[in-house]
């Protein structure tokens, strides 16, 4: 795979575009964006679990029953979400799209993010369509990978490019993801485009499977939001022979699928509210792979874990206890962890017991801006990867002032 540009432009027949519609205040930030197919496209999406749902994820699953869409409309600024005309203000983005593009409002993916609970204002959004619509071209992935950050301080956006069944394809993203995350079943949200030729039902088999592996991988600050959302949409216009069925082309298209996925989950995390550091968490030799995933995702997850990482401070007594409260059965005894960085690695529990280790230069470790740890439960053969950031005075700030 080649790394290229252009986010959810990457792939043929998909253009973008951006625009300030007014719904975020401050005029230098853009909140409204549209990307269209040229052509109808297979497609696929996974949703929050939380029980509170934002209007568009409703509205979204009803377009998406018959598992093809064109268009996908997302606002920053405004959830959309707890409102009593919520689902009626997000139908009405969807009728917007069909009205300045011709494409059928059913065929319509529309996405929220921002403030919860408060009402969402359709003007702004209707006066701003026809300059939205017709600024949409090939180039504008990294507009609409802008117009749906909220506390976000970095684009979120990837492309590559694969070959499979002999035919060049090619495969982009954006994703927003900076605070509230703790995903279950999705996370923030992420919009991805490819031209590989698949059927929905194939393209939703590979992205519920990927996405148990990546987004739900990462957690901020253990919160799960009300609207996250994965979508991915195939124009098929590469021209390879259909994905029906598993197989070698299935597998080939579902490594690039993680592959564009998992980089989107580190993205995130690194750019978790006031994080000044990646965590990440490598679990082997569990005795499977539903206890290898909770233990990592409990130790990103915890907050004191977290916040000695902030510090440097090899505390390691709170990851043993992350570990311990996880609930799944294995070994306390057989757990061994080791920390790591670019500035070397070091041992500090052995069997469930901490080993002497040298402060200074454990200290230097966990200074650098990623760190890695290691937790081998010699119990097993199974391994999982989680993600997550230290935790500073920046994100109380951050989400003190939120709405205010």
């Amino acid at each position: 795979m080649k790394r290229i540009t252009g986010g959810v432009c990457a792939s043929k027949g998909f253009k973008a575009n951006a625009v300030h519609c007014g719904i975020r205040k401050n005029r230098e930030k853009l909140d409204l964006a549209l990307i269209v197919s040229d052509v109808e496209c297979a497609t696929a999406s996974v949703y929050t679990q939380n029980k509170v749902k934002g209007a568009p994820i409703i509205v979204t699953k009803r377009n998406l029953r018959d598992g093809k869409a064109r268009a996908i409309i997302c606002n920053s600024g405004n959830a959309n979400t707890c409102n009593a005309d919520g689902e009626e203000k997000a139908m009405q983005m969807c009728r917007l799209v069909e009205k300045h593009t011709g494409i059928s409002a059913d065929d319509v993916v529309v996405a929220s993010t921002g403030v919860i609970g408060q009402t969402l204002d359709i003007e702004p959004i209707a006066n701003s369509m026809e300059k939205l619509v017709e600024g949409l071209n090939e180039k504008g992935g990294h507009r609409a990978g802008k117009a749906i950050m909220t506390t976000d301080t970095i684009i979120k956006e990837r492309g590559y490019v694969v070959k499979i069944d002999g035919k060049i394809c090619h495969i982009g993203g954006i994703a927003k993801g900076s605070g509230m995350i703790h995903p279950n079943m999705a996370t923030m949200l992420c919009f991805i485009t490819t031209d590989i030729n698949i059927t929905s039902k194939m393209l939703q088999l590979a992205l519920s499977k990927i996405v148990r592996d990546t987004f739900n991988m990462v957690s901020v600050d253990g919160d799960t939001s009300t609207n996250d959302m994965v979508t991915v949409m195939a124009s098929g216009l590469a021209g390879n022979e259909l994905i029906s069925e598993k197989g070698p082309m299935f597998n080939q298209f579902c490594v690039a699928l993680k592959k564009i996925m998992r980089e989107m989950s580190k993205d995130i995390a690194k750019d978790g509210e006031g994080a000044t550091k990646l965590i990440e968490c490598r679990v082997t030799k569990a005795k499977g792979g539903k206890t290898a995933r909770a233990i990592a995702k409990s130790v990103v997850t915890s907050s004191l874990v977290k916040a000695a990482l902030f510090a440097a401070d090899a505390n390691w007594g709170r990851i043993l206890c992350a570990i311990g409260y996880t609930d799944e059965k294995f070994d306390i005894t057989k757990i061994d962890v080791d920390i790591k960085s670019r500035m070397g690695s070091v041992a500090v529990c052995r069997n469930g017991v901490g080993v002497e280790f040298d402060e200074t230069a454990a200290h230097l470790i966990l200074g650098e801006d990623e760190i890695t740890i290691l937790v081998n439960c010699n119990q097993g053969g199974s391994k999982a990867v989680a993600w997550g950031c230290d935790l500073t005075y920046e994100y109380v700030r951050i989400n003190a002032d939120y709405r205010t």
